[in-house]
């Protein structure tokens, strides 16, 4: 349970998750008819797509996510947005869209096949074996696929431009707070029929993960594949070592900042040089996306920066209160005092990774708090790989982290949704040739977890070494028939880990016996679920859709001020009212109403 103080934390009700964590993203281009898109539609859009970042990682892995629990209130205010084409037309009869039930062979409804426009985070990229991905894809769908891949820094902007063309996807995937912000455009496809007639109905595990993306109404906009990921601190063990910290005394605040001071004022990396590494890197002083702490959960402990849910009901900015004046201050202390790497002003998730096990450790940092699960084992590989350490911990939650929220934030569940054009038979076809395969338990979705067959895994015999003629030479071999995965195809040293669909987040288990058993990332997974909570529901509000990039452009003047320029919290704080203030009442009024 999040505890209150009179100044403003986050007052609001967490539970505790049963599920650990990653992510990773698609999305599909289609080159079948268009309908015209209403003006208003169009302008949410746009403007949502402006400043909702999809993932929260870039680069050469990545990892799916889902919550269970904190998408039924949003997407209950969605279905109440009006003047919107689908709550207008569609509210009535959720059924509706599923063309009243003419299923058709899709392999004839799809003759021009599917076009899918890929976020820069799906590991199966163009130079590690996309192309394989696609080939047996499509001998197993029996369509033809196209990807096109997005670069993950400039993702929304892409996508922004694709919809003001109109040249809209077949379908996509979102983030969830994406996907609450487009849902009450008309734009999107009711699900709900399909997803209750899935063929993978009969192996789904976890039913209410998207049970509980469903509107008050019953529609189903969006379908998750997967449950929730998070973020956890890692620390660097041989910095530990150098500077003869043991992580079980790191408990509290000050705990960890003397930590971060003894990495920037020491000698961690043993270059012989004191002062030349930092503490902590991060991909920015705040998130892109919801729950925007992610990546520095330290300094933000209770503080929440965006606008949430009390546990009255009321919707707050949290941006306003107190607890985030007061983080903010914590930052400004640490970049003063080289706790926290300058470079986490704009670096992306990619930079900061690369960074951080670089293999010419000066300047790097002994912390980095990023995806759980899966990420435990890539980034201790590529530790390992570059010879930086041969070690990773995992830091609890700190005291202060556990008084507010109460762990680390599980996030909401990115989802898959289908632009509705107007033919609500490829709709359908859409459905069962991309949703209904990808959890078949088999083919299908072994290509979604794993990749290719002979490229990404096997289950012929093979033998092969990692990082040959050095001290972390890994030897692997494998006997006929035991499935396992291969060196990356573009780094022969890096073990394939996964593609789309985390294997250990999946709603639907594979039923041909392909595993991955990796101890590292299990231990991950199971951190990470015994130490995190829900984070909180994304807002949805018309008002909030448009002007999302005008407040998050005052957050990051505001953040940058105070933390990097040393400006007075108060000043910049009231700047940013006066910036936009005014909107943040209207989405108050509107969310509140």
């Amino acid at each position: 349970m999040l505890k209150l103080d009179s100044d403003g934390g986050l007052p609001l009700t967490v539970k505790k998750v049963e599920a650990a964590p990653d992510e990773t993203f698609i999305l599909k281009m289609n080159k079948g008819g268009k309908q015209e898109m209403k003006k208003k539609a169009l302008s949410l859009l746009l403007a949502s797509a402006m400043v909702v970042s999809l993932t929260a990682c870039g680069g050469d892995d990545s990892a799916n996510s889902s919550s269970s629990n904190n998408n039924s209130s949003a997407t209950d205010t969605a279905s109440n947005t009006t003047d919107t084409p689908a709550a207008n037309t569609d509210a009535e009869a959720p059924a509706d869209n599923a063309a009243s039930g003419e299923k058709q062979d899709y392999r004839e409804v799809l003759k021009d096949g599917l076009t899918i426009v890929v976020n820069g985070t799906l590991t199966a990229s163009v130079d590690n074996g996309q192309a394989d991905f696609e080939k047996q894809w499509e001998e197993a769908v029996g369509i033809d696929l196209t990807i096109q891949q997005l670069d993950h820094s400039g993702y929304t902007d892409a996508v922004g431009r694709l919809f003001a063309s109109q040249d809209y996807p077949d379908a996509m995937i979102m983030s969830a707070e994406m996907f609450k912000q487009y849902a009450p455009t008309g734009l999107l496809w009711d699900m709900a029929d399909a997803y209750a007639n899935a063929e993978f109905q009969s192996r789904v595990t976890l039913p209410s993960i998207n049970e509980n993306l469903k509107d008050s109404q019953g529609h189903l906009y969006g379908f998750a594949p997967t449950y929730g990921n998070g973020c956890v601190t890692y620390v660097k063990k041989a910095w530990l070592d150098a500077v003869g910290i043991n992580i079980d005394d790191v408990k509290t605040y000050d705990d960890y900042y003397n930590m971060l001071k003894a990495f920037h004022d020491g000698d961690p990396d043993g270059n012989g040089v004191d002062g030349d590494t930092y503490g902590v890197v991060a991909a920015g002083f705040i998130g892109t996306e919801a729950p925007w702490i992610n990546y520095l959960p330290e300094f933000w402990q209770g503080a929440y920066p965006s606008l949430y849910q009390k546990e009255d009901g009321t919707w707050v900015d949290g941006f306003q209160e107190d607890a985030t004046k007061e983080a903010l201050l914590r930052m400004q202390q640490a970049y003063n005092d080289g706790a926290i790497d300058p470079e986490s002003l704009t670096a992306s998730t990619k930079i900061a990774r690369e960074k951080w096990f670089s293999n010419d450790q000066k300047g790097s940092s002994g912390v980095f708090t990023y995806w759980a699960g899966t990420w435990y084992r890539t980034l201790t590989d590529n530790l390992i790989k570059y010879e930086v350490d041969e070690e990773l911990v995992q830091l609890p939650p700190i005291q202060e982290i556990k008084d507010t929220f109460g762990g680390y934030l599980n996030r909401e569940a990115p989802v898959w949704v289908i632009i509705d054009q107007g033919d609500p038979v490829r709709n359908q076809a859409v459905f069962d040739a991309l949703l209904d395969t990808m959890l078949d338990g088999d083919v299908v979705q072994t290509l979604w977890v794993y990749g290719a067959e002979d490229v990404h895994w096997s289950t012929k015999a093979e033998e092969f070494t990692t990082n040959p003629g050095t001290e972390n030479a890994k030897d692997y071999a494998y006997e006929e028939g035991v499935f396992h995965l291969k060196p990356s195809p573009n780094d022969p040293n890096t073990v394939w880990k996964k593609n789309h669909l985390d294997p250990a987040l999946t709603i639907s288990q594979l039923t041909n016996g392909f595993t991955d058993n990796d101890e590292l990332a299990a231990a991950g997974n199971k951190f990470f679920t015994e130490n995190c909570v829900d984070a909180p529901a994304s807002p949805v509000s018309e008002t909030f859709t448009n002007e999302s990039g005008t407040i998050s452009d005052a957050r990051m003047a505001c953040i940058t001020d105070v933390v990097t320029k040393n400006g007075d919290v108060d000043a910049a704080m009231q700047t940013y009212i006066d910036t936009v203030g005014s909107i943040i009442d209207q989405c108050l009024a509107e969310l509140n109403q």
